[in-house]
């Protein structure tokens, strides 16, 4: 990737669009972290992994695609950042927006060229007041 095509790819939007977490959805979340329900239709925190991206009309596999990776072994997750503005919970309708926040290339301790790739993604309630923002970095090994 070049010094254009990486600054090409900072501020890329995604198609945008809304994700509903269905109760069976935050059922299942729950109980594979080994969690018991949560009160008053709460979603599990572990629910901000996918719907972000999801309902920005975006999916890993595309998000892979998009930077250029070239495989599982290409990506390493260097962190997920969850800002809570209100409680998340099921069966409304969040609208969700994403994009590229940053690309940063550097060159490991390996020698290897690397980029560090920022993603944000924001959900809004049905009033249009943030709910969420996400933002997620990875290290691209090129």
């Amino acid at each position: 990737m070049t010094a254009d095509e990486r600054n090409a790819l900072i501020g890329h939007r995604f198609v945008g669009g809304t994700y509903r977490i269905a109760h069976w959805e935050s059922w299942l979340l729950t109980d594979c972290t080994g969690s018991d329900p949560l009160p008053d239709d709460l979603v599990h925190p572990i629910a901000l992994f996918h719907a972000p991206i999801l309902g920005s009309g975006t999916s890993i596999t595309e998000l892979f695609a998009l930077v250029g990776a070239r495989g599982a072994g290409s990506v390493g997750l260097l962190g997920y950042d969850w800002e809570y503005l209100q409680p998340l919970r099921e069966e409304i309708d969040y609208r969700c927006e994403g994009h590229v926040a940053d690309v940063q290339r550097a060159t490991g301790t390996d020698g290897r060229l690397q980029d560090t790739i920022t993603f944000r993604f924001e959900l809004f309630d049905q009033l249009d007041r943030p709910v969420a923002i996400v933002t997620n970095r990875w290290l691209l090994r090129r």
